[in-house]
């Protein structure tokens, strides 16, 4: 009985919420819909073009489709948050508000048999759920990628693009769980674990980027550096004869304040003239040899979502550890 007990009262948690994954589903089929609807309007409505073939606009289905897809990478990154705030309060916080576990664990359940159930349960339709948002988003994204905040490296695309936004959810699973046998009141528990899971979110967008070094391309002042393609830019600047690095701003600000832009009756040609020797006279005095780039380059991805998605799975198992001895001391 013990081994059909789980697999029970998981069917008990599908039907409890049955409304809820209506829905979820529902919003899936929409965003399918949508997505595939607008694919096939770019597809038959191609931008103009000049008599040579220049492209003139990309057409207001591209145009659409984009910011569409802009738009989605981050309503995706939400999905993490709605998931950890559901699970902590309709999920485990109301049970313990309402004193609804009470019956579940009078059915021949052990605690851990009532708890792991409910996470199995979360964890597997979520799981499913963010697998077939990230296909429907992969649908438009594979037409646009590469755009303006629409690259691999640029957030929302990084995480909805990769393994990590499963990441992200399953710990979101994880973290609610904890929050909610903490807090047990079921708005605090949501609260908590959305405010929780921003800041998780918010620190790791902030480091990830760190997690392997960087690749530098140099050059002499005054000429165009030149990356490899498809790179994802960290920094920029200039480089002084004793090896350190300014700002790329710092001359260009220098010389604005030497030779302001209300510089009374002054010509185009001589303003120019002036900033141009203000800016020469910044670079000499600061000792500035040459510029730098820095850069991660495509190679990086895959390692980097690895490191991340490996974070967050030691987060998930440490917040599902932490819960089941914190249920195990108050529920003996």
């Amino acid at each position: 009985m013990s081994t059909l007990a789980p697999k029970g009262l998981s069917w008990v948690t599908v039907r409890q919420f049955r409304r809820t994954l209506w829905t979820a589903a529902a919003l899936v089929l929409l965003a399918l819909a949508g997505t595939v609807a607008l694919r096939v309007w770019e597809a038959r409505t191609p931008g103009r073009r000049a008599v040579h073939g220049d492209l003139l606009d990309d057409g207001l289905a591209y145009d659409l489709l984009r910011l569409t897809m802009e738009s989605g990478a981050m309503y995706l990154l939400l999905l993490v948050l709605v998931t950890g705030a559901f699970v902590a309060g309709p999920l485990v916080a109301r049970e313990f508000e309402t004193g609804t576990y009470r019956l579940s664990l009078t059915q021949s359940l052990t605690p851990a048999a009532w708890l792991r159930a409910k996470v199995l349960t979360a964890g597997a339709v979520s799981t499913v759920l963010t697998l077939a948002l990230m296909g429907v988003f992969h649908i438009g994204w594979s037409r646009v990628s590469g755009t303006y905040n629409l690259a691999w490296g640029d957030r929302g695309p990084y995480e909805s693009g990769g393994v990590v936004l499963l990441a992200y959810v399953i710990a979101s699973v994880g973290i609610g769980t904890l929050i909610g046998l903490l807090v047990r009141r079921t708005l605090l528990a949501m609260a908590a674990t959305g405010l929780v899971m921003g800041v998780v979110l918010l620190v790791l967008g902030a480091v990830r980027w760190s997690f392997l070094p960087v690749l530098t391309v140099t050059g002499p002042t005054g000429s165009a550096l030149v990356p490899p393609a498809d790179i994802l830019q960290t920094d920029m600047g200039l480089t002084t004869r004793s090896g350190g690095r300014m700002a790329e701003w710092a001359c260009s600000g220098q010389a604005a304040d030497a030779v302001p832009e209300d510089s009374g009756t002054m010509s185009d040609a001589a303003w120019n003239n002036a900033w141009n020797k203000a800016y020469d006279s910044c670079l000499t005095e600061h000792g500035v040899t040459g510029q730098y780039l820095d850069y991660h380059p495509y190679s990086h991805y895959w390692p980097t979502q690895l490191i991340e998605s490996g974070i967050l799975l030691a987060l998930a198992g440490l917040a599902l550890f932490a819960a089941f001895r914190v249920l195990r001391a108050r529920l003996p």
